[in-house]
């Protein structure tokens, strides 16, 4: 059985270190972890255009290979860090060089990686070691990717005047879009300002412009946009470590990723407040639903992308009421379900489950690596201590939570 320990979350918080285009003027700081999210939104979508002629088998299997490739690559940039994309591509056309480079990140990897078992690192492994490029889910990454990257691109290419790469970096992220012009959903992206598409997309990632904790100094900042990724990729590995069904952990990657898009209508608004009275908490609610609706879901809708509505609709549990209770598709319909029901009689692919409790740990936990992080790096904040001894004392006196034993990981945080 997989085994998260602590050097593995690190190395998934490290993104929020990582500045990118930082031999460039920027509006603010962007950071790996911001921009893996936004791939993954993008990909998502991809994903579900370029999916609905497949069986629910080869669908499942897609979807999974898209979820570990970001992943693996996430994974594989956090060592190679500050590389200029272009020497790493250059270093990538010469397989020699490809290979050493590839075989030194591994090398690197190993020790944070070996705990999740065997068959995670062979699988880990070979990713890396062989080409993907020419797959469906390889394209779909490597779509996203470029995606995200110029939509990265527009918010500094007007500081950036008079620069002799711009023309060049724009252009190559163009041309590289229309190469896969073939795939649903790539030209939308690629004109996002004149498609219902481009533009959820392009909203998605404006979340990198609210920062967490707004009102508490912090090293790193993270971003809401950030926020997500990394309560996703902690749910993915932790559906793992509990035996999840292939479906579940894809649902539950997914359900992290959007968990928190009611915040692009509300902002991040705090819990103190969510939960000061239970009208509050109620009002904040009906007007995120709201808001969702007329501003994201009827837009979707309305452009013959009720799919994708539904999906979302899932991901958020708007049907029961939470996107952190459990849920299965029984009988055709959404059911809230207790976690120990999923494990004992839902945990397969048919029932399309998702975790909630699970998700809401994941949720919980990163908020515990931000403010452990902020206090390690001298941030003496008051809010932040108090956030991070809450969560750590909540999860020692519940110690195991959705099959995750917690206790002994955060633990090692002492």
């Amino acid at each position: 059985m997989p085994y998260i320990r602590k050097s593995l979350l690190q190395l998934i918080f490290s993104g929020s270190f990582m500045k990118r285009w930082n031999d460039k003027l920027r509006p603010m700081e962007l950071v790996e972890v911001d921009k893996q999210a936004h791939k993954m939104i993008a990909a998502w979508l991809l994903f579900m255009l370029n999916s609905k002629e497949l069986g629910a088998r080869e669908r499942i299997e897609l979807g999974n290979e898209i979820i570990e490739g970001g992943i693996f690559d996430y994974l594989f940039r956090m060592v190679i860090t500050d590389i200029k994309p272009p020497v790493f591509y250059r270093i990538k056309a010469n397989k020699d060089h490809y290979h050493k480079l590839t075989m030194w990140v591994l090398e690197q990897l190993r020790p944070r990686l070996m705990p999740l078992g065997r068959e995670f690192w062979e699988k880990l492994s070979n990713y890396h070691l062989t080409s993907h490029e020419e797959s469906l889910s390889g394209r779909i990454l490597s779509a996203a990717h470029m995606y995200a990257s110029y939509s990265e691109f527009k918010l500094l290419k007007n500081l950036n005047h008079p620069d002799e790469e711009l023309h060049d970096i724009e252009q190559n992220f163009r041309d590289n879009l229309k190469k896969s012009s073939d795939i649903a959903g790539v030209s939308d992206l690629l004109h996002s300002e004149n498609t219902v598409l481009g533009r959820f997309a392009d909203l998605c990632g404006r979340l990198r412009f609210q920062t967490r904790w707004s009102q508490t100094p912090r090293i790193p900042e993270t971003s809401v946009l950030g926020h997500v990724f990394i309560v996703a990729t902690f749910a993915w590995f932790f559906s793992h470590e509990v035996g999840a069904c292939r479906l579940r952990r894809q649902n539950n990657f997914f359900s992290g990723l959007f968990h928190d898009l009611p915040e692009l209508l509300t902002r991040d608004i705090i819990s103190p407040v969510k939960k000061s009275d239970p009208t509050i908490g109620d009002i904040i609610k009906e007007y995120e639903e709201d808001e969702l609706e007329t501003k994201i879901i009827a837009p979707l809708i309305n452009d013959g992308k009720s799919d994708l509505t539904d999906r979302l609709s899932y991901f958020l549990g708007l049907e029961t009421g939470s996107e952190f209770n459990a849920t299965a598709i029984i009988d055709g319909c959404t059911k809230k379900i207790t976690s120990e029901e999923l494990n004992s009689r839902y945990n397969d692919d048919g029932y399309d489950p998702k975790d909630g409790e699970l998700l809401k740990l994941c949720d919980h936990l990163a908020a515990f690596m931000e403010a452990y992080s902020a206090v390690r790096n001298g941030i003496t904040s008051p809010q932040l201590h108090q956030a991070y001894w809450r969560i750590s004392q909540n999860y020692m006196k519940n110690p195991v939570v959705a099959g995750i034993h917690i206790g002994p990981l955060l633990a090692d945080f002492e």
